[in-house]
This record gives structure tokens, C-alpha cells and sequence, in this order.
């Protein structure tokens, strides 16, 4: 299965709790659903391929407005695929909307800025979630756990 926590080698306790935090603030003004994803190699030549996986796996597609949005890196295979579900992926602007975002995130990942890029990565995921689906108190909060999963 899934576990929590990783040896430190892929971010140090500091950096999980700037990535929490980062969740935290990101989902507390819309309806919508962040998850991150790490682990050291991607078990497929594709990530997306990956991310699809992982997000099936952790019941992403069941969140009530289908708005939930996986960011999964495989840091030594140097990959990362930002996976969002039908609704928000098409509310968002589609197509360009993600390749921005994940362009933003390669350039951070470049530098060296794992920690700072996977914040503002789910910091620019959570203005478009806000935007698109604003909090409503109508909605089940907080359906899925905001902790960082480690893989393999």
C-alpha cells in the first residue's frame, strides 16, 4: 500500500510541512481536492500514465463535484505529471492551463527548488480550484487526507 512517510532523502520534514501547509491554505477556499504523490522512480515510461494510476488508486475521482487534482513527481527519474479530474481540468482552460502549470513547476524543479516549486505549483492549482470552485458549505470538507503519500 501507501505510505506517509519517506526517509529524508526526498524532502526534509521542514518542506513536507511547507507542502501540508501549502494544501491546507490551497483547499480552504474551494470545494476542490489537492493530493501530492512522491516517489523515487516511475515504474512507467510515461508519468502520466503514473499519475493516472496513483489517482484511481486514492479514490481522487470520487470526490463529490469530480474537481480533485493529483501533482505526482518521481524525483530521481527527474518526472512529474499534474493529473486533474474531468471537471476541473475543463473548467480550469483545459490544455493550456495545465501545460503553464506545468511548465512553472519544471522551471522550479530545474533550479534545484523541489519544496518551492511544489508549493507554488499547488498554490497556482488552488487559485484555479477557488476560481472554478469556490468554497460552498453545501460540500463535504476536506474528502480527501492533505498529506504528502510516498511511494516506492
Amino acid at each position: 500500500m501507501f505510505r506517509i512517510f519517506k526517509p529524508r532523502t526526498l524532502l526534509d520534514h521542514t518542506d513536507q510541512e511547507s507542502v501540508v501547509a501549502a494544501i491546507r491554505a490551497a483547499e480552504a477556499g474551494t470545494t476542490g481536492e489537492l493530493r501530492v504523490y512522491i516517489e523515487s522512480h516511475c515504474s512507467y515510461v510515461d508519468a502520466m500514465e503514473r499519475a493516472k494510476e496513483i489517482f484511481a488508486s486514492l479514490n481522487m475521482a470520487k470526490t463529490e463535484r469530480r474537481n480533485a487534482i493529483l501533482l505526482y513527481l518521481a524525483l530521481k527519474d527527474k518526472q512529474f505529471a499534474i493529473f486533474g479530474d474531468q471537471e476541473i481540468y475543463t473548467q480550469a482552460g483545459g490544455a493550456h492551463f495545465w501545460e503553464k502549470a506545468a511548465r512553472q513547476l519544471k522551471q522550479n524543479l530545474r533550479k534545484g527548488h523541489i519544496a518551492g516549486g511544489i508549493v507554488q505549483c499547488i498554490q497556482d492549482l488552488g487559485d484555479a480550484l477557488a476560481t472554478h470552485f469556490p468554497y460552498d458549505s453545501s460540500v463535504s470538507r476536506n474528502e480527501l487526507p492533505d498529506e504528502i503519500v510516498f511511494g516506492k
